[in-house]
């Protein structure tokens, strides 16, 4: 997966430089960091070693890696400067904790199909506050994206209903699921059902919920300031949310005995 995010990164580093040269000149291609050569080495190397070692881990692993492969070229060369910029992401997200089971177990469990579904909205919602982050930039070089066609505001609301609407949506699957009694049997409770008595693996999980809440929460403040720097760092804290989201959803589960049964 590392190899793939490289070779995805490095695309579209290319993709960009002409845009970059004029409005963010001291990116590595732009400012002759790193040569226009040097980056399509890297993205043909890293791509070629992500792929490479995911087919180790057999075919179903290979085929989830090159989709994710192949979302983030389409993203790079194709959609991120149109209005269905956010599909890559909606359809990517949910690949990752599918590629990650299949490559540690063989199998995917039920429950990591659903936390797959669930990252669709989420995948979504990062996307368009990733395009929001960026919108004057693509603005002044006259680039339709999802953010430049919804207009700011309307941007920052549909960002932040479909990160909201993610969360919420997890917290009552993993209560559908039997997670939420494994909070109860983290608090000692002896509340009745698998693996009862103290739970600090349930108790983790909720603390990573709750953090991810907040999280989303800040970086959707940031993402409605004006200035672009603060925009970037709001979706980056919204991102990094949606993955700890993701983990203590996981990690409530796992406590249940939901995935490992």
């Amino acid at each position: 997966m590392l190899g793939i995010q490289f070779a995805i990164g490095a695309v579209n580093d290319l993709a960009d430089a002409p845009r970059d040269a004029l409005a963010r000149p001291t990116k590595p291609i732009p400012s002759g960091a790193v040569s226009v050569g040097r980056a399509r080495l890297v993205a043909l190397a890293a791509a070629t070693t992500g792929l490479g070692l995911a087919a180790v881990h057999g075919p179903t692993t290979l085929v989830i890696a090159a989709l994710g492969l192949g979302l983030g070229l389409a993203y790079d060369l194709v959609l991120k400067p149109t209005p269905l910029s956010w599909l890559p992401f909606a359809l990517g997200i949910p690949l990752v904790p599918l590629f990650a089971w299949a490559g540690a177990a063989g199998t995917v469990p039920a429950p990591v199909l659903v936390l797959a579904l669930l990252a669709v909205p989420a995948g979504a919602g990062v996307a368009v506050a990733n395009a929001l982050a960026d919108v004057d930039d693509d603005r002044a070089a006259g680039t339709r994206t999802v953010a430049t066609a919804l207009g700011p505001a309307r941007a920052w609301w549909a960002a932040t209903a479909l990160l909201a609407g993610a969360w919420g949506a997890a917290v009552v699957a993993l209560t559908m699921l039997g997670g939420g009694m494994g909070i109860l049997r983290a608090a000692g409770s002896g509340a009745p059902g698998p693996g009862a008595g103290t739970d600090p693996l349930a108790v983790v999980g909720w603390v990573a919920i709750v953090a991810s809440a907040l999280l989303i929460a800040v970086g959707a403040a940031l993402g409605r300031g004006p200035a672009a720097a603060r925009r970037r760092a709001g979706w980056g804290v919204e991102a990094i949310g949606v993955v700890i989201l993701g983990c203590g959803w996981v990690a409530v589960l796992e406590a249940t005995d939901r995935l490992i049964a």
